[in-house]
C-alpha cells in the first residue's frame, strides 16, 4: 500500500512539473493535445534556441565594445577615422558606426545604402561621446541572405574609402 501511495505521489508530481515546464515553452501549433516526450523535444529545442540566440547576442555585444574600445583608442591620437562593425542576425543586420562629430555625411550615406539594397531600416540611434565622436546604432531587416552580404560588402567599401580619403 505505501508502495502504491508514494508511486502515485511521484507521478502527480512529475505531472505537475511537466505541466510546469511546457507552459514555459511558446508554441507555434493550436491547443491540440501534445504526447510528453514532444512536449519535452519542443522544451530541449526550445532551450537550445535561447542558448544559441544568447551566444550570438554575446558576440555582438563584445564585437560592439570592442570597436567602442578601438574608438577610444583613435580618439587619444586624435584620429577620426570612421569604423564600422556588421553583424548578421538571422534575416536582420546590426551596424554599429563609429564617426567624428562632423562626419555626419556618413551616416546618411550609410543610411542612402541601405535604402538602395530596399533593407527596412527598424531602429538607428546614436550616442555622442566626448563632444567628438558620435556612435550610431542601426539595425535592418533584409528580405534574403545576397540583399545581407551586398549591404555589408557596400557599407565596408564606403567606410574605408571614406577613411582612406580622410586620411590624405
Amino acid at each position: 500500500m505505501d508502495r502504491k501511495f508514494i508511486e502515485r505521489n511521484r507521478r502527480i508530481q512529475m505531472k505537475a512539473l511537466y505541466s510546469k515546464l511546457n507552459s514555459l515553452v511558446p508554441h507555434h501549433s493550436s491547443r491540440e493535445a501534445i504526447s510528453l516526450p514532444d512536449q519535452l523535444d519542443e522544451a530541449t529545442n526550445y532551450i537550445k534556441r535561447l542558448k544559441a540566440n544568447l551566444e550570438r547576442m554575446k558576440e555582438m555585444k563584445d564585437g560592439l565594445r570592442g570597436l567602442e574600445e578601438r574608438g577610444n583608442t583613435s580618439r587619444s591620437y586624435g584620429s577620426k577615422s570612421p569604423q564600422i562593425q556588421i553583424q548578421e542576425i538571422g534575416s536582420s543586420l546590426a551596424i554599429a558606426l563609429n564617426t567624428g562629430f562632423n562626419s555626419q555625411f556618413i551616416f546618411n550615406e550609410t543610411i542612402r545604402i541601405v535604402h538602395e539594397e530596399r533593407a527596412e531600416v527598424v531602429n538607428a540611434n546614436f550616442s555622442v561621446v566626448d563632444d567628438d565622436t558620435v556612435f550610431h546604432t542601426i539595425h535592418l531587416k533584409t528580405g534574403e541572405p545576397s540583399t545581407a552580404d551586398r549591404i555589408s560588402q557596400r557599407l565596408n567599401k564606403f567606410v574605408h574609402d571614406a577613411d582612406a580619403s580622410n586620411k590624405y
